[in-house]
């Protein structure tokens, strides 16, 4: 499914005094550039927080990506997450105990709320939706979806990145609702599916629609057939137009961190759009040449720009 870029491995200390070291280690082992991205762009009172927000959703992320055939036991465990989420909500504003069996890493996930005073926060709609959008992950392993399902899949994601960054990077900066907000992390999600395809399908999750490979007769594994490849020049056009209008309501955001970060974000993206293209839409199992000292500068320039 890979909602979340790289890897980590399970966490060995807990404790309060120790939350915010532990997740900063997990965040740094998973990606170096998110790591970098929250020590330097997001709001200094928020750092801590935006550690453990990335590390405990890359946890659970591994958690049920990496669960071998047991369907019932990954649906378990994400709903003891989606319980925890709950709980800890109410913890905060009705002083109740939480559980007292959390792990290293689900005492991250109580930490960050217990520090979450806001109504209706940024942080709230991220973990909301994100939980809804490994609830679909879990629940859709091993089948196809439709072109709606799919849809609602990128919506869910892009919403919640997107609360995440307004709610890390420049929060007393607020921001209108608006159509444009989210299209920017829209055209990543898009992007990202693509460069995962190939190792997505394998694990069982297959982001194409089901009537587009029964229309043109073709399987998941198909990469090579030209109607596989009409497919994915549409997606990566489709993020482009997303990219356009995320960069353009980026510039007239208020925060200097924020129009930094979106573009970055964005040009991460590019980046890889632009391999595809050049590759003349045929999908690879790996990208390695999206983590060279090249791409690094390209990605960099384009920020600064």
């Amino acid at each position: 499914m890979s909602t979340i870029s790289g890897s980590i491995q399970p966490a060995r200390r807990t404790g309060t005094g120790a939350s915010a070291a532990l997740a900063s280690a997990m965040t740094r082992a998973a990606s170096r550039q998110s790591w970098y991205t929250i020590r330097f762009l997001v709001d200094r009172g928020r750092v801590d927080d935006a550690w453990r927000a990335y590390a405990y959703f890359r946890w659970v992320d591994d958690r049920i990506d990496e669960g071998k055939g047991d369907a019932a036991a990954r649906a378990d465990f994400l709903r003891r997450q989606q319980a925890l989420v709950e709980a800890a909500y109410r913890a905060a504003s009705c002083g109740r105990p939480m559980p007292a069996d959390l792990s290293p890493e689900e005492q991250l996930l109580a930490e960050l709320i217990a520090g979450d005073t806001e109504v209706d926060s940024g942080l709230q709609t991220y973990l909301r939706n994100m939980m809804a959008v490994l609830a679909f992950d879990v629940e859709r392993r091993g089948r196809l979806i439709s072109a709606a399902e799919l849809d609602r899949y990128i919506d869910l994601l892009a919403a919640g990145v997107t609360a995440a960054l307004f709610h890390f990077i420049g929060h007393d900066c607020p921001v209108a609702p608006s159509a444009e907000r989210a299209r920017a992390v829209g055209g990543a999600c898009v992007i990202h599916q693509l460069r995962d395809l190939i190792e997505d399908c394998a694990n069982g999750y297959v982001n194409i629609p089901a009537e587009y490979l029964a229309t043109h007769g073709i399987t998941p594994g198909d990469v090579a057939h030209p109607a596989m490849r009409r497919w994915v020049a549409g997606r990566v056009a489709l993020a482009r137009d997303c990219f356009r209008e995320g960069r353009a309501f980026i510039a007239r955001l208020g925060n200097a961190r924020r129009r930094l970060a979106g573009r970055a974000y964005i040009a991460r993206f590019e980046y890889m759009a632009n391999i595809i293209e050049r590759d003349g839409y045929l999908l690879r199992a790996a990208y390695p040449e999206r983590k060279t000292p090249r791409a690094v500068l390209w990605v960099a320039s384009r920020a600064f720009i």
